[in-house]
């Protein structure tokens, strides 16, 4: 086989092998090679740089003795997939559901996943959104310091590993989405400065100096993240991408990275013949991520919104602290599900300033929402769900407004059925200076929210990890097995019912009484009416002969004009006779 790294700045590579070590020859363009080597698949080697100590390929695709020890061959011909004619649904019609594999089946593994995708097909899941596997350091983590970021985490189960995962969730029917960070790469095991420069320290992220998108050697380590998720989808079969916070990859190139990217995996889309998508998380609230490439955008198929998921915490929790004291009204909760953007050029008191940009003629399915996602729980002190912050009814109503809104809904591991166990921040830094101050830092970060910091539980602590375990046995037990029960009744409605599967933004209209506390949605012949009120009558004048489709509570009463809803309820109502909606209820 050929051997190559890329490492401009070297005065020699060495590859090293069991046998020795061979001199590698440089080209002009920084790529060191060396001649054919006849090497048998699950070989382990490393690069010597300058006479360094043998370093994992920046582009290894199996670190089997984790972030600092050598890497190893595959041979990615050899799994026997099963998956020939697998082609995805399309992302708008979805439903997502994210995971985080260490924590979502008791074995903690790929093949601990597998065993739990009856239950997501059960729910009516369409779409897994897998938390990062590239290889981080340690036996335990979120997956967003990966050092690796072409190896699966050796501890999930490594390359096969997570080939059957995607394997077995084809078979069910389900897509896959990877979750992919190329804005910057964890503290420890990160040997890729040692070969050329991937960062620059002409601009800076929260993680230090950011990834080099447009400086000097910008091409090679734009090249070396486009064929990082390329891979991905080809070599491990998965359907989507989802991009860690694009705000932090700072790129001043007349073409961003991010357009870049988005038309490469286009084009793989066109060449395999099988849909593929990129997601992307940003925090600008620009529209332009969104917008397709000849009209000025980036052309990405889908980002987060994070504003329905803080207006619609803010108004089911009361919580006004951080970014949340910019929401807690029910106009809120109404532009979020007609507008997509709250913020959408308006002053922010959180933030300061003016932020955001209407996202205008933007259809419904290009943006993904939730009321629960990992960043959202894992980052509160106590990694409190909603579970722990609302009643049962109110998480009925959380469930309904997610469901039936004109985007794309996902879910968090276990929200489902309103899990108890709550999701921890957790590392495992064999550094011992850095796990004190991960440590530290975490009960500094909290200190101004008056958690006293012997209170806030220690990422480093293996306990963290493990409290952050879903307990499967409750979905069995009341109240989980209603919750569960409620959810999969607005994921079949969501499919079944026209109104409630189309993401026209401009078939959608809400109106609210901020001081009764009633908000009623429109969805086509279907509105949706929630009272956070006393109980009382909701008008419905532009109902007809209205038919209740599903309600939260038993004692919801509908009538020509209204619908009466006891506090902290919501019912789902069709206009006229059930017609296409009897199938529904089949």
């Amino acid at each position: 086989m050929r051997w190559e790294v890329w490492a401009p700045n070297a005065s020699s590579v060495h590859l090293a092998l069991s046998a020795g070590q061979r001199a590698m020859h440089r080209r002009p363009d920084g790529w060191w090679v060396s001649d054919d080597i006849a090497c048998p698949a699950d070989t382990d080697y490393g690069f010597v740089v300058d006479g360094s100590m043998p370093l994992p390929d920046p582009r290894s695709p199996c670190q089997p003795y984790g972030v600092h020890g050598r890497s190893r061959t595959v041979d990615h011909g050899a799994f026997a997939w099963t998956d020939a004619r697998w082609q995805p649904p399309p992302l708008g019609a979805g439903v997502l559901y994210e995971m985080h594999v260490g924590t979502f089946s008791p074995k903690g593994t790929f093949d601990g996943a597998i065993e739990r995708l009856d239950h997501l097909v059960c729910l009516g899941i369409s779409h897994v959104e897998v938390m990062p596997v590239a290889e981080f350091s340690g036996q335990r983590g979120w997956g967003y310091d990966g050092v690796a970021l072409w190896a699966p985490y050796h501890a999930y189960g490594g390359v096969d590993g997570f080939k059957r995962l995607v394997d077995a969730c084809h078979r069910h029917g389900l897509a896959v989405i990877l979750d992919v960070v190329y804005n910057h790469l964890g503290p420890t095991g990160n040997y890729l400065a040692q070969f050329g420069p991937y960062f620059t320290d002409r601009h800076r992220t929260p993680w230090g100096d950011a990834v080099n998108l447009d400086g000097r050697g910008s091409d090679e380590v734009r090249r070396f993240f486009c064929d990082n998720a390329l891979m991905w989808l080809t070599h491990y079969h998965v359907d989507a991408l989802r991009l860690d916070a694009v705000h932090a990859l700072v790129d001043t190139s007349a073409v961003h990275f991010i357009e870049q990217l988005a038309d490469e995996v286009h084009w793989l889309e066109l060449r395999l013949g099988r849909h593929k998508a990129i997601i992307a998380e940003s925090d600008l609230n620009d529209p332009r991520v969104v917008t397709a490439r000849d009209a000025g955008g980036f052309g990405v198929d889908a980002q987060w919104s994070d504003d329905f998921h803080h207006a619609v915490h803010a108004v089911l929790t009361g919580e006004r602290s951080g970014y949340y004291a910019d929401f807690g009204a029910l106009e809120d909760v109404a532009r979020a599900l007609t507008d997509a953007f709250v913020y959408s050029d308006r002053r922010s008191e959180y933030r300061g300033h003016r932020h955001g940009r209407p996202a205008h003629r933007i259809r419904g399915e290009r943006f993904v929402v939730s009321v629960q996602n990992h960043d959202q729980i894992g980052n509160r002190a106590a990694g409190d769900r909603t579970s722990h912050l609302m009643t049962e009814a109110r998480l009925r109503v959380a469930a309904a407004l997610l469901l039936t809104a004109p985007f794309i809904p996902m879910l968090f591991q276990g929200e489902e059925w309103g899990a108890s166990t709550p999701y921890l921040y957790f590392t495992d830094h064999d550094d011992p200076e850095l796990a004190r101050a991960v440590s530290e830092g975490r009960r500094q970060e909290f200190a101004p929210f008056g958690w006293e910091p012997s209170a806030v539980p220690d990422p480093q602590d293996p306990a963290s990890f493990d409290r952050s375990r879903l307990d499967w046995v409750e979905i069995g037990q009341p109240p989980h097995a209603g919750l569960l029960e409620w959810h999969s009744e607005l994921i079949r409605l969501r499919r079944t019912v026209p109104a409630l599967g189309d993401c026209r933004r401009d078939a959608v209209s809400v109106q609210f009484d901020e001081q009764a506390r009633w908000l009623v949605v429109r969805r086509g012949d279907v509105a949706i009416a929630c009272n956070l009120g006393a109980w009382q009558r909701i008008p419905l004048d532009t109902v007809r002969a209205p038919t209740l489709l599903l309600g939260s509570t038993p004692d919801i009463r509908v009538e020509a004009g209204g619908i009466d809803l006891p506090g902290d309820a919501i019912a789902i109502v069709a206009s006229g006779p059930l017609g296409a909606s009897e199938d529904a209820r089949s």
